[in-house]
């Protein structure tokens, strides 16, 4: 693997875009081929959802100690909030995978 910065290894750990080609573009061949490249590339798809579900349940314990051990609610504020952020993005990738299964493709 090339040596990339930290920022940008950390950036394609949690976010999967860098794996994906646009399928709106190019004529059907183009397209068709984007579109068999993006449904090999979902199967990383998977690995990203168990880290944003690992995520989410880090924040959600995290949170919850603060606020039942602490007794700062205004300090758990600042780990349940991303975690329910972490929540969407996870329900995201679940349709995406559901998409990449059951979609026929572009035309």
């Amino acid at each position: 693997m090339a040596d990339f910065p930290f920022k940008i290894l950390l950036y394609r750990y949690f976010f999967f875009g860098w794996l994906f080609k646009d399928v709106s573009k190019g004529n059907v061949f183009e397209r068709s081929v984007a579109w068999r490249h993006n449904q090999y590339q979902a199967r990383w798809l998977t690995t990203y959802l168990r880290r944003w579900i690992f995520m989410s349940c880090m924040l959600y314990g995290i949170g919850a100690l603060c606020e039942i051990l602490l007794l700062a609610p205004i300090l758990s504020a600042f780990f349940f909030v991303p975690m329910a952020l972490s929540m969407s993005i996870n329900a995201v990738i679940g349709a995406l995978i559901l998409g990449f299964k059951s979609l026929s493709g572009p035309l």
